[in-house]
């Protein structure tokens, strides 16, 4: 059966001589892999459709097993993301991350839209690292993990000071800071913010300047929640600490730390 379907190269993986094994995250149905016969030739008509992070229209053959690629014809470029380091790095964290939070052929067409936004903003030169936080945030109740950020955890309270709460999985306010002896306490724009990055969609945020120790802090947060709840560890993040502790050697473009 041939089907048309809208989708976003997350990865590939040669596949003898000419070949490419596509995986796809589709708006219609989640993430699928499609065989590209010959995409490896410079020649291919799907050479160009099977680059990761391109955004297509795609003609699949499907059947019981895995589908094979027909056709391919790009919708949107996201040109820049190529050409910046820091870019590169981060577009390829968040297609990581989805590609192992998602289970195959489970249609999601909110985590599609995540996705595109978030290379969207990449691709036009807003700041990387902010987008990459509001896909690990948003992408929490993928991995069945759902912090509790609009009120305290234990008591339900929505005023007072707020700490993060590694144990309880979300804030606790002040009333209740001694049931965790390792809260992390949070200024109320730090509580603002995570609570942005977790509900609020990436092309309404509007213009957002965060400082470098800020993205730190937070990105500390969510990396723990990661690392302890769903054991998922992205070999991309390996080059984006490299990238991190030498940015000298990875000569990059000033960015605003903006997001649109």
């Amino acid at each position: 059966m041939l089907n048309r379907i809208e989708g976003i190269v997350l990865k590939t993986q040669d596949y003898g001589e000419a070949n490419k094994i596509v995986t796809l995250f589709s708006r219609e149905g989640g993430k699928i892999t499609a065989m590209a016969r010959g995409a490896k030739k410079p020649t291919s008509r799907l050479a160009s459709v099977t680059q990761s992070f391109t955004h297509g229209s795609f003609l699949i053959q499907q059947g019981t097993g895995m589908g094979t690629m027909q056709q391919g014809e790009q919708l949107e470029s996201f040109r820049h993301i190529g050409e910046d380091i820091e870019a590169t790095a981060y577009a390829c964290f968040v297609v990581e991350l989805i590609d192992r939070a998602v289970e195959d052929r489970n249609p999601q067409p909110a985590i599609f839209n995540l996705l595109r936004q978030a290379l969207h903003a990449i691709a036009d030169e807003y700041d990387p690292e902010a987008i990459a936080l509001f896909v690990e945030w948003q992408m929490l109740p993928v991995t069945g993990i759902y912090p509790t950020l609009h009120q305290c955890t234990n008591c339900g309270a929505t005023d007072g000071e707020f700490a993060f709460s590694f144990q309880q999985i979300g804030f606790l306010c002040h009333r209740c800071f001694n049931i965790d002896p390792y809260i992390i306490r949070l200024s109320p724009a730090q509580v603002k913010l995570i609570r942005t990055f977790y509900t609020v969609p990436i092309d309404q945020v509007g213009k957002l300047t965060l400082k470098k120790e800020t993205k730190t802090f937070i990105k500390k947060i969510i990396r723990t929640i990661y690392e302890e709840q769903t054991g998922i560890r992205l070999k991309s993040q390996s080059f984006l600490d490299q990238l991190e502790r030498s940015p000298q050697h990875f000569p990059k473009k000033e960015n605003p730390s903006t997001i649109p």
